[in-house]
């Protein structure tokens, strides 16, 4: 009795895939960093619900490699979305090291949900090739692979917008179906319809995806590529301190007249500088002051004399005009001589 009450309290293959679908879409609507904690959290829990999902469906083996989308009831089509949905949610991971390692998850998700959706035939596509490592740049291509390659990108840009129409025709198509299906009120082939479409869509989706995911992964290792080789460089070895030199006509010349300056350089500024930490090429600072004379004791100089006695004999000129000048305002009114305006 215990055991079929925990049994009951389980949570159900299909509450599982809805929770996490539901979960999806609020990640996908939040306004939050994706780096934030509530959404990590969100996306952990989804990705839990999603494993326990691929479990039970391993256990309750609901499909078969030899048969076709149209074999499956309709109330199983949606399972096979669980690997899309493990890739989406995997993209979302963020806080890691190993964004590489996450990439290449991701990657394997979505590849089994399209090898498993062109085994049953749900749609027709190609299937992308397996991950290389980029090839190194021949300098020497010729002028054909060149066209090749415009070609090859015309095409897939070609794709691309072909894809992207359909994409957007099945979205219409599925908001006018999924208020009836989640109310229940949809017969059988509306249902199936409804999750066909799903699986188409989610198709277009990893399609893109894989696509963005071959880039960013070539753009890591390329990364990856040249910090080894970076780090793998031997450091520059250091070069001995560099001696002064003098530049002569010959040895004979520099012996005879010197370098031609009053004094040579006997040792560089690195050098100076170690010895002057050192303490070995002036006295300290207070030997220095020691020697110096004090302020009080300097004189003045024999030139500064004649500028005093300068200096003395025109205050004694100033002197003598202002009291010439007050003597003259004694003997003369005030408007004295300004007899211009007067009748």
């Amino acid at each position: 009795m215990a055991s079929f009450t925990e049994e009951m309290k389980k949570p159900k293959l299909r509450e599982m895939l809805e929770t996490s679908i539901q979960l999806l879409e609020e990640l996908e609507a939040a306004t939050q960093p994706t780096g934030s904690k509530p959404i990590q959290e969100k996306v952990r829990k989804a990705l839990n619900l999603l494993e326990k999902a691929s479990d039970m469906l391993l256990q309750l083996d609901l499909f078969s490699r030899n048969e076709d989308w149209e074999e499956i009831a309709s109330a199983d089509l949606k399972y096979l979305m669980l690997p899309a949905l493990k890739g989406a949610l995997t993209l979302k991971l963020v806080g890691t090291s190993n964004r590489l390692g996450i990439l290449q998850d991701a990657r394997e998700h979505f590849m089994n949900f399209l090898t498993q959706s062109h085994n049953y035939h749900v749609a027709e596509f190609q299937l992308p090739a397996a991950q290389k490592s980029s090839p190194k740049g021949d300098p020497e291509a010729t002028s054909d692979t060149v066209e090749h390659n415009l070609v090859a990108m015309a095409s897939q840009r070609q794709t691309k917008i072909q894809r992207y129409k359909q994409k957007k025709a099945v979205e219409q198509r599925l908001s006018s179906l999924k208020s009836a299906v989640e109310s229940g009120q949809a017969d059988d082939e509306r249902v199936r319809e409804y999750y066909l479409l799903q699986l188409r869509r989610w198709i277009s989706i990893s399609l893109d995806e894989i696509e963005s995911i071959d880039q960013e992964i070539e753009i890591l290792r390329n990364r990856d590529s040249f910090g080894e080789a970076s780090a793998s460089r031997t450091s520059p070895q250091e070069r001995p301190p560099l001696k002064p030199f003098v530049l002569t006509r010959s040895v004979a010349q520099a012996q005879v007249f010197g370098a031609g300056y009053p004094s040579l350089a006997t040792m560089t500024v690195n050098d100076w500088y170690e010895q002057r930490q050192k303490g070995e090429v002036s006295p300290p600072v207070q030997e220095a002051e020691k020697r110096a004379p004090p302020p009080e004791t300097l004189t003045v100089s024999e030139q500064e004399e004649p500028d005093l006695e300068q200096k003395e004999d025109e205050d004694e000129n100033a002197l003598h005009r202002m009291q010439e000048w007050d003597d003259w305002k004694d003997t003369h009114p005030r408007g004295y001589g300004n007899r211009q305006n007067m009748g």
